[in-house]
């Protein structure tokens, strides 16, 4: 098994965005709350349109990541409405629109910096 590669916590939070985005996530974010909070360094927000699409987003940043380790803890995937995947110095928060908005992450973290959210996703190539 090839050693698990490194990862910055911005790099990984930026990662995470851009693997929301390859599976059409919706209003994707990456607040730095290292300054603010001690659970994380930042949080990735992304938003789908069902829970099929949530499941899809969270799997698809869980595959995506898997060569830099693996998540501490994955909550919510078999539902799709709110999907939380931990890695320590990332959480990422999958919502499906309509729980999103009841649970307003984005007001409770608003006073968090946002970290630029890359407007293509870059993806590897697969390998075949």
């Amino acid at each position: 098994m090839p050693p698990e590669i490194r990862l910055s916590s911005q790099d990984r939070a930026i990662k995470c965005a851009e693997r929301a985005l390859d599976k059409k996530a919706l209003d994707v974010k990456i607040l730095k709350i290292s300054g603010i909070s001690s659970i994380a360094d930042y949080l990735v927000l992304a938003s789908g349109q069902s829970d099929k699409q949530t499941q899809a987003i969270a799997d698809s940043v869980k595959q995506g990541l898997k060569k830099f380790g693996k998540a501490i803890d994955i909550e919510g995937l078999k539902e799709g409405n709110w999907v939380v995947i931990d890695y320590g110095d990332v959480i990422v928060h999958v919502f499906k629109e309509d729980i999103r908005y009841y649970y307003d992450l984005d007001s409770l973290w608003s006073h968090a910096p946002l970290l630029e959210v890359p407007a293509e996703p870059v993806l590897e190539a697969k390998k075949g």
